[in-house]
């Protein structure tokens, strides 16, 4: 079986009977060992000795004042967000607990660089054994930021990061056939080379393609599904769809804080203009296995998801909301 998403850390961690992932010394160490908190020559004394603590002893205690002692404000800031961090882990029983409970709670105390770790974490946790490079790609929206790109009629994404690097338009390997020229080329997720997923997975380097009726929404709808199953423990389908034509909406949920604002519109019946109806990426269609374990009046009803850009043709994607949106009845108990 093929690894991948190696940088994840998914190897540093143990894991519970339930499959669940549990945080382990090695694991907190790899944190404290980036380079945004190794003390520079400079660093103060009480800084290089927290240091050299906690990578002997990485779930020792630390006192506010501890931190507030360190000279550097930059490193005071590093240090909190870092410990806040490990304590949450350690509270909980699995990283998966941990991290909802911190959605659950709706608290915003998390950058989202730590947030978006945990995801990438549970989520390899989660297709662990997957084998399909289309669903590994699509996984890829629920952590890293993702970039509209322009070419003929396709809705092509590529990884923010990695695009960002390069020029505002990176000429796409698929395109070179057209006699386009750039030091700037991402090959598009194919049949052809999706083989080279596997060694290329920690990269981001691969361009997705998100049209609708081809392979990707196919590809993203089993990835949500499995994130759902995994952390709910319910079963659920989803399908992708080409349109809301005359559908009910009973109950929806916004896949990023734009689809959220563009479904409230269509909830309260406001017919969507055009350029805004062009943001709109996907559209999904959720059924629950179990009907009952829907709440109050959406049994039995489908459950739309939606999926857009901004307005600066990005995609940020928040996969919290699948499992804070959903219409489900023991999550009523939660909270």
């Amino acid at each position: 079986m093929n690894d991948f998403w190696i940088a994840c850390g998914h190897h540093l961690l143990d894991r519970n009977e339930s499959g669940g992932l549990c945080v382990t010394d090695e694991f907190l160490k790899a944190y404290f060992a980036r380079p945004e908190l190794i003390p520079p020559d400079e660093a103060c004394p009480v800084e290089r000795r927290l240091h050299r603590a906690l990578l002997a002893a990485p779930y020792r205690p630390v006192g506010a004042d501890e931190v507030a002692a360190i000279v550097d404000a930059d490193a005071r800031e590093n240090w909190r967000f870092v410990l806040a961090f490990r304590d949450l882990l350690v509270r909980h029983p699995t990283l998966e607990a941990a991290y909802l409970a911190t959605v659950r709670s709706r608290a915003n105390d998390l950058p989202p660089l730590f947030v978006n770790q945990l995801v990438h974490v549970i989520l390899r946790n989660a297709l662990d054994r997957c084998d399909d490079p289309f669903v590994l790609r699509a996984a890829e929206l629920f952590f890293r930021p993702q970039r509209i790109l322009p070419h003929e009629q396709a809705l092509l994404l590529g990884d923010e990061e990695v695009v960002g690097g390069q020029s505002p338009t990176p000429v796409l390997s698929l395109m070179s056939m057209l006699g386009a020229v750039t030091d700037a080329q991402l090959d598009v997720l194919s049949e052809d080379n999706a083989e080279a997923y596997w060694h290329r997975s920690d990269d981001f380097d691969m361009a997705f393609d998100l049209t609708a009726g081809g392979r990707g929404p196919k590809a993203l709808a089993q990835a949500m599904t499995r994130w759902i199953s995994h952390l709910l423990g319910i079963d659920v389908g989803i399908e992708p769809l080409r349109e809301l034509r005359d559908a009910r909406l009973t109950w929806y949920v916004g896949l990023d804080a734009d689809a959220t604002r563009l479904g409230d519109r269509l909830w309260h019946g406001e017919q969507l203009d055009d350029r805004s109806a062009s943001r709109v990426l996907s559209l999904f269609r959720l059924t629950f296995a179990d009907k009952s374990a829907a709440a109050g009046e959406t049994r039995g009803e489908p459950i739309y998801l939606i999926l857009s850009m901004n307005s600066d043709q990005k995609l940020r994607m928040k996969p919290q909301n699948l499992l804070t949106g959903l219409p489900i009845k023991h999550l009523e108990m939660v909270t």
